[in-house]
């Protein structure tokens, strides 16, 4: 298949033709990371609106069935974990609650804390949105072999360390 072209390919084609004085190979590359990135949210947005879930809900929601039973973490740990702000954060907690899939406790380490703590609904709900994502993306990436598969996330560990290092 090393013949086969996609629209990259020809958006490329076009981009040397007018300006053949630049490189274009960063577009080979991240152009084709972009495009997959949006078949991505929208298999996520699938997998999350068939369990009833925002995308924010299953951020949470997943890092705390994450932690492991009990299935429960303070708030700074879920700030830390989803790197949204502490305001942000305190509204998605009330949100959860108010729908049943966390409930705030008092922490039994420091009377004058809380953690946050799935509901069984919220265990419910995030693993059928765990499976069904799991199936999504395994469809996304069907056209590799595991071989492949493992040759590119080798490679695109390698491109997201220095970006995380940034952060």
């Amino acid at each position: 298949m090393p013949d086969a072209r996609d629209e990259v390919d020809r958006i490329v084609d076009s981009w040397l033709r007018e300006r053949p004085d630049l490189d274009f190979s960063p577009l080979q590359v991240l152009s084709r990371v972009a495009r997959l990135a949006r078949h991505l949210d929208r298999a996520r947005r699938t997998a999350f609106d068939r369990s009833d879930l925002e995308s924010w809900e299953f951020d949470v929601l997943a890092a705390l069935r994450r932690a492991g039973a009990p299935y429960q973490l303070s708030p700074k740990a879920l700030l830390q974990q989803t790197l949204v702000s502490s305001g942000t954060m305190t509204n998605r907690i009330d949100r959860l609650v108010s729908r049943e899939l966390v409930e705030r406790r008092t922490d039994p380490n420091d009377g004058r804390g809380i953690l946050v703590q799935m509901t069984p609904q919220g265990l419910t709900r995030v693993d059928a949105a765990i499976t069904r994502l799991v199936d999504a993306e395994d469809e996304l990436l069907a056209s590799l072999s595991p071989t492949d598969q493992e040759r590119l996330a080798a490679l695109l560990r390698k491109l997201s360390l220095g970006f995380d290092e940034e952060s």
